[in-house]
Order: structure tokens, then C-alpha cells, then sequence
């Protein structure tokens, strides 16, 4: 089980923004900043997703070629309004909300690429 996932980012204060308006289509918000990090999630006790400068000092942010990030959607209608908030926000279109039946026939999602190239989708597992 995965406790939390966190990106390097090579704009801080442009993803800060990006991720506000893009998350909160699925009922996230920021709760923590600090130095050079943010965290999100469903509630302050328990962000689980969170966005900073690399923890590496001396080396700079770059996106990884396998980053995929999914975040969970509860109906069909949020995947959408995550997309175009995305897209809204700087994301760059990888996948345009559908169903993706090679996942599974009720599987739903969409993908972005975010400013610094992470791939972030959200997807509903749920039919019409």
C-alpha cells in the first residue's frame, strides 16, 4: 500500500498553482506548504500527494520518462472536469477523457501531461 507519492518540480510556485485547480476537480486541496513542498489530499490529516524541489540537493528537477501519477475519480462527469481544468491550467492533452476498455470495460480516464511532463491522469472505475 502506498503511503504518499511526491514529484520533483522544477517550478514550484507554477505547479502550486496547476495542481489547485486542477486537483480540486476531484475534491482535493492543498493543506501543507512549506519550504519548497506542498501536500494535497481529501482532508489535513492525511495528504498524500505532494509537489516540491528535488530533495537531491545539486541536481536539478527533470520529469521521469515512467512518471504516472492516477488520481481516483468519483464519477465520470470529474474526469472530464479534470481534464479541461488541466488543460486550463498549462497541462498538455496525452489522452482525452473515454473509456479505456483494454483496462477494463467500466475503466474511464483521461491523461496530462503537467508543466514539468509527470503524467497525471484521473480515471473512474465506475459505468455510467
Amino acid at each position: 500500500m502506498i503511503d504518499h507519492v511526491s514529484l520533483g518540480v522544477t517550478d514550484f510556485e507554477r505547479s502550486k498553482k496547476f495542481y489547485d485547480a486542477v486537483l480540486q476537480t476531484l475534491g482535493m486541496k492543498r493543506y501543507y506548504d512549506h519550504d519548497g513542498g506542498s501536500g494535497y489530499g481529501l482532508s489535513a490529516e492525511k495528504p498524500f500527494f505532494w509537489i516540491g524541489t528535488p530533495l537531491d540537493e545539486g541536481r536539478p528537477a527533470r520529469a521521469g520518462g515512467g512518471t504516472h501519477v492516477c488520481f481516483a475519480a468519483a464519477n465520470r462527469k470529474a474526469v472530464d472536469d479534470f481534464f479541461r481544468a488541466a488543460i486550463s491550467a498549462g497541462a498538455t492533452d496525452d489522452g482525452k477523457p473515454g473509456p479505456r476498455p483494454i483496462y477494463h470495460p467500466g475503466y474511464y480516464g483521461a491523461f496530462v501531461l503537467d508543466p514539468d511532463g509527470h503524467k497525471i491522469e484521473a480515471c473512474c472505475h465506475k459505468p455510467d
